[in-house]
């Protein structure tokens, strides 16, 4: 507690534990340790996925430990830990991914990777309920807003206070291990976003870019 007897925050718990010499970790800093160190995902259902965007997939719904989410794997052929493998990484967007909203690419995105995975023959889709950058659909309808303001998705987060898109694969990271990933060819157009993999045993040898054409509503994004 603070003097005052309001509730001391990490920063308040800083000072107090450099006055005396302490050592501190923060909340975000266990979790990043159980990560690493405990499962928190479970295999909760698997079934055949006929798609028209790639063909046939085996659809694995993972059970997450830490919340009540569902996150799914898509994979196709043969996972062999000591090849590398096609692997996208892709964040729910209810209005891209559902609605076809052209303000992003998140849609076509996704599709094109399903296509690009059955081209290959193998390949892994980690379809991720929740989003590291903590866009939820209110920040997000927002987002579109301002996006009318002539702001680029970029300067839209910011000027929502929002935090840049640095993405640590955390429970993705578990579901790729499960599923016996090791070396990635992973499918991106922002390898800036990629923090955090080598704890967990991942590796990307190859960064393989999907090429979209711009929509004029998203062309400055």
């Amino acid at each position: 507690m603070n003097e005052d007897g309001t509730m001391a925050r990490l920063r308040d718990l800083i000072t107090v534990a450099e006055k005396h010499g302490l050592k501190i970790c923060a909340i975000k800093d266990l979790i990043q340790y159980r990560m690493r160190t405990e499962r928190l995902v479970r295999r909760g259902a698997e079934t055949r996925l006929p798609s028209s965007f790639g063909g046939d997939f085996r659809l694995i719904v993972y059970e997450s430990e830490v919340n009540e989410l569902h996150h799914v794997a898509l994979v196709k052929g043969k996972v062999a830990p000591d090849e590398p493998i096609l692997v996208r990484v892709h964040a729910a967007c209810l209005t891209g991914d559902v609605f076809g909203s052209v303000r992003c690419n998140c849609g076509s995105l996704l599709e094109r990777a399903m296509r690009t995975v059955e081209e290959a023959g193998n390949g892994v889709i980690l379809y991720m309920r929740e989003k590291d950058r903590s866009v939820g659909m209110l920040d997000k309808i927002k987002q579109h807003a301002l996006r009318d303001q002539a702001y680029c998705t970029v300067e839209a987060n910011l000027e929502l206070g929002l935090k840049p898109d640095l993405r640590d694969y955390g429970i993705g990271a578990q579901m790729l291990a499960d599923l016996g990933v090791r070396k990635m060819r992973l499918m991106t157009n922002n390898p800036t976003r990629i923090v955090g993999l080598e704890g967990y045993g991942l590796k990307v040898v190859e960064q393989v870019p999907i090429a979209l054409e711009p929509h004029c509503t998203n062309l400055r994004c």
